[in-house]
């Protein structure tokens, strides 16, 4: 592992130690934001059965939404804080179609989502943690057969409220590299009242 991914699986480890399965245990604000989160992401799948791997999946957030919205799909979680696995297994124990992973499968997956992953860059510089998360999107796309999706905090956030050990992307160069790179299929959402936007790439 790592250590770029050493110190975020230790700032996770103890978020979710000092807060536990709430929003502020994967660092976000409130379950209001989380499922409008969750929302702009699924516009992704637009199929009634389907393989979801959730990258970065916390304590299982998204599966939780996923199980109100579609009836046919299996879940695979993947983070690799094991804290947040451990938590995700008590909570979904009776849960047939979800399956909870601290190592990231061999296998594809029909979509991949990433929520939140690439937000927290610690003490990293903005080069170093572009080169991660560009990284990072092209594993999306290896183990994606029919597309996947991310979000980002946006560079256009009001200066003020900018905080150093968060990176703030360029909406428009992640929709110029996954439109050159991956697919001619991509949308950049940015019209949602959060400070990120959101990739969606089909394939």
């Amino acid at each position: 592992m790592s250590k770029l991914i050493e110190e975020v699986r230790e700032y996770y480890t103890a978020k979710i130690k000092q807060f536990g399965a709430t929003p502020q245990g994967v660092d976000w604000n409130s379950k209001e934001s989380q499922e409008l989160r969750f929302d702009v992401l699924s516009t992704l799948i637009d199929e009634p059965v389907f393989s979801v791997l959730d990258f970065g999946c916390g304590f299982g957030s998204m599966f939780e939404y996923y199980s109100k919205k579609y009836e046919n799909f299996n879940y695979t979680g993947f983070d690799i804080a094991e804290e947040m696995i451990q938590e995700a297994v008590i909570t979904f124990t009776e849960s047939k179609n979800a399956v909870w992973t601290a190592s990231l499968p061999n296998k594809k997956y029909d979509y991949v989502i990433a929520s939140g992953i690439f937000n927290v860059k610690l003490e990293n510089t903005d080069e170093n943690w572009l080169s991660y998360i560009l990284e990072t999107i092209q594993t999306l796309n290896e183990v994606s057969e029919k597309g996947f999706a991310f979000n980002i905090l946006t560079s256009y956030s009001d200066k003020e409220y900018m905080k150093d050990y968060l990176f703030y992307g360029d909406p428009l160069l992640l929709f110029d590299y996954s439109k050159k790179h991956f697919s001619k299929n991509v949308a950049l959402l940015h019209d949602y009242n959060l400070y990120e936007f959101t990739i969606l790439v089909r394939k």
